[in-house]
């Protein structure tokens, strides 16, 4: 289970990555993760956890087992403080994309964040494809609305794919800068894959904890912002009045707190949303928090129990994860799943792997979905997928001759 550098001891690995990590950061040297709360970097793997987290919010399940299993270990190996980080799947019968480094640091997001070097541009694309069309994704949202009224859904998150080839292979560490400054108060995130890398900047907190306590940030429903300040604040309220909106984002509250609430000591959903700002959207926002009521809970265990969310799957959550398999064209993997990083007494943060693209040398594969419910319009569903790739897609840089 452990991988280690042959012939090379542990501690002569661990100096060397001491010395690494003493260094400028750098957001694609290995797994990199920002917030508001805590960010960090890490060198090296000592070990992977791939088990799928299926069952990973039964403390007592496989998956919690093999995180136990690998923190055990490293710290046997000498790792006095391991950190388990990556990400895992929107189908969680699917292999993990977690492993534990040999080391991890903290870092000052703001002082980060005015370093970085201007903005460059992104290279050319050279050919772009629509995964599915405009009329296939149409399509799927009439035929998800008439699943609702017979199969008694409330809610389904159906999603598309840009699909990219670029004239000349994509700059990482400059595409990670251009995201982070164009969206400075978001979730940064650039996980190492066995080809290429998962990055992009979520908006969305699925669970945090620290010390006991947990919050989670919900959004659901959402609206394109608009250069006039005034009619930008007409926007939100309008947003804010919406009730397809307000039914969406009450959907997938309500699932949070149904979720939570048999393994919290204190649970505090509020009865109204908020509005939250990105660079680009509106979104309709609730920041839930509580206190757990075991101490055995951790950070990644209630992100396991929560996820996928209605926010990204739908509700009920087996009938909407079984209707989003008939309808999309393509395998999610780790889109729409969590990122995110725990560490061995429980404390982390995980978000939903959204506004986030995968790069391998020229080949970028953009991600966004949108939720159904029984009032959606599929031109409109269509515009707010629209509107949220054209913000990866400018965001990354990436622009047609």
């Amino acid at each position: 289970m452990s991988i280690t550098a042959k012939g090379t001891s542990l501690q002569a690995l661990q100096n060397s990555v001491a010395k690494q990590c003493c260094t400028d950061i750098s957001p694609t040297s290995g797994f990199f993760f920002t917030s508001p709360f805590r960010s960090l970097i890490t060198a090296g793997c000592f070990t992977q956890v791939t088990q799928p987290a299926a069952e990973g919010g039964d403390l007592q399940g496989k998956f919690q087992q093999q995180v136990r299993q690998a923190f055990a270990e490293a710290r046997v190996a000498g790792i006095k403080q391991p950190l388990l980080c990556g990400a895992i799947p929107f189908d969680t019968q699917q292999p993990s994309a977690l492993f534990i480094p040999y080391e991890s640091r903290c870092f000052d997001r703001a002082a980060f964040v005015a370093g970085l070097s201007p903005l460059a541009t992104g290279p050319e694309i050279a050919s772009i494809a629509e995964v599915p069309t405009q009329q296939s994704f149409m399509q799927m949202v009439s035929d998800a609305v008439v699943a609702m009224k017979t199969e008694q859904l409330d809610k389904v998150v159906l999603s598309r794919l840009l699909e990219i080839e670029t004239c000349q292979p994509v700059d990482c560490h400059a595409l990670m800068a251009r995201v982070i400054v164009q969206n400075p108060h978001g979730f940064h995130f650039h996980v190492p894959l066995e080809r290429g890398a998962l990055l992009g900047a979520s908006p969305e907190l699925l669970l945090r904890q620290s010390n006991g306590r947990f919050y989670s940030n919900p959004l659901a429903g959402s609206a394109r912002r608009v250069a006039d300040a005034e009619c930008d604040l007409v926007v939100g309220q309008q947003l804010m009045a919406s009730k397809k909106d307000r039914h969406e984002h009450r959907i997938v509250t309500e699932g949070i707190r149904q979720v939570l609430a048999s393994r919290s000591h204190y649970l505090n959903v509020p009865q109204f949303p908020e509005l939250l700002t990105t660079t680009t959207l509106w979104h309709l926002s609730t920041p839930i928090d509580g206190e757990v009521a075991s101490r055995d809970e951790s950070a990644l265990s209630l992100a396991c129990l929560l996820h996928p969310t209605p926010a990204l799957c739908g509700m009920p959550a087996a009938a909407a994860h079984a209707l989003i398999k008939q309808l999309e064209p393509f395998d999610r993997g780790l889109f729409g799943g969590i990122v995110g990083w725990c560490d061995a007494v429980g404390n982390g943060e995980w978000v939903v792997t959204i506004r986030c693209g995968t790069v391998d040398g020229n080949q970028v594969r953009l991600f966004a979905g949108a939720g159904i419910v029984p009032g959606s319009s599929p031109e409109s569903e269509w515009h707010e997928t629209d509107t949220k790739l054209s913000t990866i897609l400018r965001a990354f840089g990436l622009h047609q001759g």
